[in-house]
């Protein structure tokens, strides 16, 4: 993982120790991406299908605003958004081959947008 990564993610844990967590939060989810082209895009969100209508509809980032349509191959809960970043860094520093074998692999639901 590239330092500045490593630098960022460990200050957001200090923070996330130091904040009084609500067990009433909604959860943060890691999900990936098929892209028309066959490439692979990685990202975090508290709402999985409203998220997957955003990319669709070219309103969600500028990566996937021009390889629409999208399809969602997987995702997984990762809890608070803290561990969906740290979780999203490590998975977008895979090669394209590791993050196919994660989603291969089965261990999370895979859906259509949620």
């Amino acid at each position: 993982m590239h330092p500045k990564y490593r630098k960022m993610l460990s200050v957001m844990k200090l923070k996330e120790k130091k904040r009084r967590r609500n067990k009433d939060s909604e959860l943060w989810h890691l999900y990936i991406l098929r892209c028309q082209d066959g490439s692979l895009y990685t990202g975090v969100t508290k709402d999985l299908a409203r998220r997957f209508k955003m990319h669709n509809d070219g309103k969600a980032s500028r990566y996937t605003r021009v390889r629409r349509p999208v399809e969602m191959i997987y995702h997984q809960e990762c809890g608070s958004r803290t561990q969906a970043l740290v979780r999203e860094c490590a998975v977008k520093s895979l090669p394209k081959k590791k993050k196919l074998e994660i989603v291969n692999a089965g261990k999370v639901n895979v859906s259509q947008g949620g």
